[in-house]
């Protein structure tokens, strides 16, 4: 029996279900091999080849495909019809030791019978361009995160992540931010006159002010807005030309995986991450009511507009048949995909437009059977006619003083039968003709009404709007976007206000860092050629190694310079491995940290540690001063041997408050690792008491807890549920108190 491999279980269940067992369909459930986690995996001195390793977890995977291998007639190797797709597909071949010649990869742009049982008819080699390409994009993602990560972590805080893509991201988020932070409204006035015929046959209707002396014309103040009511209020109006005529609408392209993005953020709420995994499950496949196993649509990874004639000859018979034939166009709509596109698949539209929305509503959930609804009646629209609609303009003439009014009504539906489309914030629909009035008929205002209102700052940015500029600015792809927005959440480098994205304060140093030291890698520009050369790659006009190898000598040369910026070499040896000391400096200030980092990572503080008289809790040596990432630290003398710490704080003298109610020593006030003060004895560790408030030496009567005094000056039982009220102390001496 031969064998077919795909990427995910549900997948493999659509294509065991359409074949009907004559095939063995298994999983690899993704990557079986990529770049080691904790090391480069990148060998920069033998020309970038990358090193693989088996992704975790997945020995068994593969022992489990191997055997299935060995047994199967023929292999064929199904994963998705992309760059991804095709590099999983060789790294299969590799492990499974499959010829490298072998016409064993198949492909399909949608999980039907059809598309399965046509593209094991034709399978094909191994498409190295386009493994090439993924090669490419994945040394070099990975050569700048592994390089700038360790720099940010250094010069700003620990668990911050950089990222060839993501980082120019975060760059469009905090411009955006600060334009608005930047931005000064200016006040500005609009008018509007509510204006009807003269003899009152018809209803009223509003036109806007526009122009004085045929040009474009702004009210900017109060004094100016009062200045023109009162011009107006002295003239009379007409209406100075009347325009008709028939609008039409084109029918919207079907879906990208950007145009999805943008559209399930905008009518469901949906982020691009969140739409990406229902679209997924639809692709390829789910368990449906009645034991069934379907997909819905095709791939869903794709930045074309193209549609397949047959899907516009099914197209055709549906619209057709359900809304009549007006509703289809005399020629079939075709759609410019934009440039740079990849034109290997289909738009996103359903594989069967007989299993319509209302036909599938009970075998879905709510958010799958809304993108679904949205897929399907995107598709069916663009392939549909035209709306028209009947427009009617008004220019209404006070003296020097020109408004303009509009109205139009519905003509012929087309494609609005089945999907509107999402208005802008600034768009205002104007529903319903107007009047039939006559050039020179003259018209009576009702009213006058002056509105003041303030330029706004830009908006920020949406998952949808955010998602149409990095395809605007060509950064990413399509399978990328929904990622890139999902680490930028997770690592916390913004925050949602709303639908809207917040860059947070650490976004702000991250992107002034890079900006300081990268400023090809944070430009939008560069990022967007550089998404071309690796293009280049796949149409097998350049060879990868180059690329990378233009890229790296550069950025490793702005990389050392970011790292020894700011740094001096010393003559003060290290402690533990002989090497030189280099000093730093970060937040925190300067520091000794090992020039044999990362085989070394000791650091100290300035010229070697400072010796305390705080005497190590556990072993009694008096503590040292170090530099950690976050800043000093008491740390024991003997370590390893010894591993405490604490906080640093203020002497030993300056400590001591309060009287421990256990062995009467004086009591140390302290400071938690979180920042918050207790309380605790000085004879520790013989004596352990501790406190959150200041200990008075004495103890309740009632139930014997310690007496203690709040930083507010009250005395108080120390037991929470006990009921014993000790005396006050008076209160000009408490106010006093407090005072000092």
């Amino acid at each position: 029996m031969d064998l077919i491999i795909v990427e995910s279980p549900s997948k493999a269940k659509t294509i065991s279900k359409y074949l009907k067992g004559k095939y063995r369909v298994d999983a690899s459930g993704g990557h079986i091999r990529d770049l080691p986690q904790k090391t480069l995996g990148v060998s920069i001195d033998k020309n970038f080849e990358p090193k693989y390793v088996t992704s975790p977890g997945k020995e068994e995977v593969i022992g489990r495909l191997t055997e299935a291998a060995k047994k199967a007639d023929k292999v064929y190797l199904a994963t998705d019809p992309d760059r991804e797709g095709e590099a999983i597909s060789w790294h299969l071949q590799s492990v499974l030791g499959l010829s490298e010649d072998g016409e064993n990869r198949i492909e399909f742009n949608e999980i039907s019978p059809r598309a399965v049982q046509n593209a094991l008819e034709h399978p094909r080699k191994i498409n190295y361009n386009l493994v090439d390409a993924q090669q490419a994009r994945r040394v070099m993602d990975r050569l700048v995160g592994y390089k700038l990560s360790p720099l940010l972590n250094n010069k700003i805080q620990s668990g911050l992540s950089a990222g060839r893509v993501q980082s120019v991201a975060l760059r469009l988020v905090v411009d955006r931010e600060r334009e608005i932070l930047a931005f000064v409204p200016e006040e500005y006035w609009n008018v509007t006159a509510e204006l009807q015929d003269g003899e009152k046959k018809f209803s009223p209707f509003k036109a806007a002010l526009e122009k004085k002396n045929g040009k474009k014309f702004k009210i900017s103040n109060k004094e100016e807005a009062d200045e023109t009511l009162a011009a107006l209020g002295a003239g009379s109006y007409s209406v100075a030309s009347v325009k008709k005529s028939v609008t039409k609408s084109h029918a919207p392209a079907p879906f990208t995986t950007s145009t999805l993005q943008q559209d399930a953020s905008n009518k469901l709420g949906l982020t691009a991450p969140e739409t990406m995994l229902m679209a997924q499950h639809l692709y390829e496949g789910m368990d449906v009511e009645g034991g069934e196993h379907i997909a819905f649509v095709t791939y869903i990874r794709t930045d074309s507009t193209r549609v397949s004639s047959e899907a516009q000859a099914m197209a055709k018979e549906y619209i057709e048949s359900r809304y009549g034939k007006e509703y289809y166009p005399e020629k079939p709509n075709f759609y410019a995909s934009k440039k740079g596109a990849q034109d290997a698949h289909e738009a996103i539209r359903p594989i069967d437009l007989a299993r319509t929305p209302e036909s599938v509503k009970k075998m879905l959930d709510k958010k799958h059977f809304n993108v679904y609804k949205l897929i399907y009646e995107r598709f069916v629209a663009s392939q549909m006619s035209e709306a028209q609609y009947d427009s009617m303009q008004f220019e209404v003439a006070n003296g020097e003083y020109g408004f303009k009014a509009s109205g139009k009504s519905l003509k012929f539906a087309g494609y609005t039968a089945v999907y509107q489309e999402t208005k802008k914030d600034d768009e205002e629909e104007t529903k319903g003709l107007l009047p039939p009035l006559e050039e020179g008929d003259g018209l009576s205002c009702l009213a006058l009404k002056p509105e003041q209102k303030f330029t706004k700052p830009p908006v920020r940015y949406t998952d949808a709007s955010l998602v149409k500029a990095m395809e605007d600015k060509g950064i990413g792809r399509p399978s990328t976007y929904a990622s890139i927005i999902s680490v930028l959440n997770k690592r916390r480098y913004v925050e949602k206000d709303g639908k809207y994205m917040k860059p947070t304060d650490v976004a702000f140093r991250i992107t002034d860092l890079l900006m300081h030291y990268f400023t090809d890698i944070m430009d939008v520009g560069f990022t967007a050629s550089m998404e071309e050369k690796l293009d280049e790659i796949e149409e097998g006009g350049k060879d990868w190694h180059s690329i990378i190898g233009d890229f790296y000598p550069p950025f490793e040369e702005k990389l050392r310079f970011a790292n020894t910026d700011g740094n001096e070499e010393t003559d003060i040896l290290c402690e533990k491995c002989g090497s030189r000391m280099i000093r730093k400096t970060n937040k925190y200030g300067k520091y000794l940290a090992c020039s044999n980092y990362p085989k070394c990572s000791n650091i100290v503080g300035e010229e070697g540690p400072e010796i305390t008289d705080t005497p190590c809790p556990k072993c009694g040596e008096l503590m040292i001063v170090r530099m950690g990432k976050f800043g000093k630290f008491l740390s024991c003398p003997n370590y390893p041997e010894c591993k405490s710490t604490l906080p640093y704080g203020e002497k030993k003298e300056d400590v001591l408050e309060g009287i421990c109610p256990e062995c009467g020593k004086p009591a140390k006030r302290l400071r938690s690792k979180k920042g918050k003060i207790y309380y605790g004895c000085s004879g520790y560790p013989e004596c352990k008491f501790m406190s959150w408030d200041i200990p008075t030496g004495e103890k309740c009567p009632e139930c014997k807890s310690p007496i203690v005094k709040t930083p507010k000056g009250r005395v108080k039982c120390s037991n929470k549920d006990c009921r014993y009220q000790p005396p006050q102390p008076p209160q000009e001496e408490n106010k006093q108190e407090q005072h000092d």
